[in-house]
């Protein structure tokens, strides 16, 4: 593969659920920088609600190194599958979009990610005894960050009222990193 000899930006594919720990074992190679940012949100399990955290790319993560000089060293290092090309070039990505990422990132290698929820949202109760329940968010009420959903229920509609962290929504929670704030 012919590459120029400055350190640039490059695509690293991993095994699955290992992009963190290469990323991390390669940084201890001289003159590789990395970046793997990753996301922390809840789903509701059999459990309740859990954190989560992952990759914002599965299996993929960034590396900025000198590919005459580390490329082998990269594409041998632990969990890497590949660094990703475009036939006999290395897929480069500019300094401007892994800056653009760190500021959607908020500067945060780990982005806590709650998707907020909106009217007209479906949603899942967590907490009490209409847990597991799906209804429709209805009206965001003021005070302590409640809203207003409509559960079908023992055959009717029914409304009530709970606060918006004993929710959680459908909304993809990598969608939310990219979300520009209202």
């Amino acid at each position: 593969m012919s590459e120029s000899s400055a350190p640039a930006w490059y695509v690293v594919h991993t095994r699955p659920k290992c992009e963190h720990v290469a990323a991390s074992l390669m940084a201890g190679l001289p003159e590789v920088e990395t970046y793997c940012p990753r996301i922390r949100f809840q789903r509701v399990t059999r459990r309740g609600k859990v954190w989560f955290v992952e990759a914002l790319f599965p299996s993929y993560f960034f590396a900025r190194f000198d590919p005459q000089a580390m490329l082998r060293a990269v594409k041998h290092s632990q969990s890497v599958i590949r660094v990703l090309a475009f036939g006999d070039h290395l897929a480069r990505v500019d300094d401007a979009v892994i800056a653009q990422l760190k500021s959607e990132m908020e500067e945060q290698d780990v982005r806590v990610v709650q998707p907020g929820v909106e009217v007209g949202d479906v949603v899942e109760l967590t907490e009490g005894p209409m847990r597991g329940l799906k209804g429709i968010v209805n009206a965001r009420l003021t005070g302590a960050d409640r809203v207003r959903v409509l559960l079908e229920f023992l055959g009717r509609e029914s409304a009530i009222e709970v606060p918006a962290s004993q929710l959680l929504t459908e909304h993809q929670p990598r969608l939310v990193v990219a979300k520009k704030p209202r």
